[in-house]
């Protein structure tokens, strides 16, 4: 069996490869935040984007990214058709690198059209080749800690051929760490700020939404206006808990984040939502962000939609019935939107995301732009209408 190594992500190099995971369909989206922060060698692939760089452009990485999901950093990959082949695969690796028998580990699986078909059998053979490898060189095994382990290892088999990395986030980025409270169905951090990205918004006119539930598309937005990296509020992240772990040079990312930061913005962000206990979660969620003196949240219907004078941005994620309602109880709902749309809201630029497409008809206008996005496995639609 021929494995192919990465770098050494024990010692992170310049020119280690890393892979970004994102949403399906934010691909570009992810891969010009990068060109953005200047990180090297990007390349767009299916479900993320891969980069260059060394210890630093995974910090900044893991720091500055709105649409990533998780920064990988792939160790090895090789053919994989049955559960000896992955034990064999994964033992070869030099796993007293980055891991010693006091640390915690876990696995994770992403697993399709392979011969090997469950995910759970996957990761327990890929740990027992880890712990396996420590016992032989120090005598003892480490502890697996599926909840908050020290080193999180990500097994990606796909078509037979396997993949394995260390995941530097730990846990989801979509995780930012203001979020404590959420509305029902709320929208993934990740994805709100890749539609605030996708509409071309750049905090020089205001942005309303007029059912912006928990405020999460609001937050991203105010944080991408203020330039406060999305990384800041979170408490940590999984390679600080690596041998390798540079505290000093993280530290002088963090310091040069916080002076990056804006103290004023340009144009106001709104919400509106009916619900007053939902706009409390709101309040609260922008709190913690840091960023509840840029958003003003006002409890009225969608009908009584006043927004700034234009021009000016809308953006709004409306239940579409897989999880609030039945969609033909929406129909007239989504007549609502397009009204107020079309009655109080000319000379702005709207744009509505939905995964209920029958729905979209309702709005009663006709779309000058529709991008495919997924929201987890929903296939849905960014509908720009133009408000002359």
């Amino acid at each position: 069996m021929i494995i192919r190594r990465k770098a050494a992500a024990g010692s992170f190099f310049g020119g280690q490869t890393f892979f970004a995971t994102t949403a399906k369909g934010v691909e570009e989206v992810l891969a010009r935040e990068m060109t953005g922060l200047g990180l090297e060698g990007v390349t767009v692939e299916k479900g993320g984007v891969r980069f260059t760089g060394d210890l630093g452009a995974c910090y900044r990485a893991n720091l500055w990214l709105r649409t990533a999901s998780r920064i990988l950093v792939p160790l090895a990959e090789f053919p994989c058709d049955s559960p000896q082949g992955l034990y064999d695969g994964v033992r070869a690796l030099p796993w007293d690198r980055y891991l010693t028998p006091d640390t915690t580990l876990a696995v994770e699986c992403v697993l399709r059209d392979s011969a090997l078909t469950h995910s759970g059998f996957v990761a327990l053979k890929t740990k027992d080749a880890i712990v396996d490898t420590l016992r032989d060189r120090f005598g003892r095994r480490p502890n697996v800690n599926p909840k908050d382990p020290d080193l999180l290892v990500n097994v990606h088999l796909a078509r037979n051929r396997c993949t394995v990395s260390l995941d530097s986030s730990g846990f989801g980025l979509d995780r930012r760490g203001y979020r404590v409270e959420a509305g029902e169905a709320p929208l993934r951090e990740t994805l709100a700020a890749a539609l605030v990205l996708l509409t071309g918004w750049d905090g020089t006119v205001p942005l309303v939404d007029p059912l912006c539930g928990s405020g999460t598309i609001l937050i991203e937005a105010a944080l991408m206006a203020m330039n406060r990296a999305p990384g800041l509020v979170r408490e940590r992240f999984g390679f600080q808990r690596w041998p390798a772990f540079d505290a000093p040079r993280w530290r002088r990312l963090l310091d040069e984040a916080r002076q990056a930061e804006r103290t004023t913005l340009a144009a106001p962000l709104v919400g509106y939502d009916r619900l007053e206990d939902v706009l409390v979660v709101a309040r609260n969620n922008s709190r913690r962000a840091g960023v509840e003196r840029f958003i003003s949240f006002t409890a009225g219907d969608v009908r009584d939609l006043a927004p700034p004078p234009p021009p000016g941005v809308i953006l709004t994620n409306p239940p579409y019935g897989r999880r609030l309602g039945d969609e033909e109880q929406l129909k007239p709902f989504y007549g609502q939107i397009g009204d107020v749309f079309k009655q109080r809201c000319a000379g702005y630029t709207a744009w509505l995301f939905t995964g209920g497409l029958d729905l979209a008809k309702s709005v009663g206008l006709k779309a000058s732009r529709r991008i495919v996005l997924y929201n987890g496995p929903l296939e849905c639609r960014l509908l720009r209408y133009d408000l002359y």
